[in-house]
């Protein structure tokens, strides 16, 4: 099938909060708000909260004995898209977050005939909310991450929100979303959607 402009194009948003459903998240508002986005360029997916499913700690794709990881894997790569969307805790990604690159570790012996990963076609953006600074470190370690297990990223592929030092304020409690926050997940969601389309219109080399 051509690939158009207009070409519908599947997203999966991954929320790494340490809370479990139903406690409110403001990593999940970012997400939501960021697939909300995506929609506008006629993307469409779903959100999955980490903590509510048993993922296991391991570097393989099954890691057996009930182990959530394979359907959210199963999810990964029925998508174009895959977002990531984490809390700052004590400067770093969550430990969710930082599981789920553990668990996408495995996708660097998982081959196509060609020996490229099958991550190759799909591209990656992250969320990232806090109260204090240290976006930018969380960002840089996740689009590291997300690079080295395949995943390929837009300009300008994160948007995040973090309030001010010492202060106890979260996203979610904002009478509105910020200016500049609303306007880097515009640019987040179109840089993205872009990026996919052009992935799934033209495959990386074998190398």
């Amino acid at each position: 099938m051509e690939t158009t402009s207009t070409t519908p194009l599947r997203a999966l948003a991954l929320v790494c909060t340490l809370s479990p459903s139903p406690t409110p998240s403001s990593s999940q508002l970012l997400a939501e708000q960021t697939m909300a986005a995506l929609s506008e360029h006629g993307v469409t997916g779903k959100v999955v909260r980490v903590a509510d499913h048993d993922v296991r700690p391991g570097v393989k794709t099954d890691m057996g004995d009930g182990d959530g990881w394979p359907g959210i894997r199963d999810a990964i790569m029925g998508a174009d898209i895959l977002l990531l969307s984490t809390p700052i805790w004590l400067g770093h990604a969550s430990s969710n977050a930082q599981r789920v690159l553990e668990r996408l570790n495995a996708e660097i012996s998982e081959t196509d005939d060609d020996g490229r990963m099958l991550t190759y076609g799909k591209a990656a953006a992250v969320c990232v909310v806090g109260n204090e600074d240290g976006a930018h470190k969380v960002s840089a370690d996740l689009f590291q991450g997300l690079n080295d297990v395949g995943f390929s990223l837009a300009p300008n592929a994160v948007t995040y929100w973090v309030g001010e030092a010492m202060h106890g304020t979260d996203y979610q409690e904002l009478d509105k979303t910020p200016e500049a926050t609303a306007k880097t997940t515009a640019t987040l969601a179109a840089n993205t959607a872009h990026l996919a389309r052009r992935l799934k219109s033209a495959a990386y080399p074998p190398s």
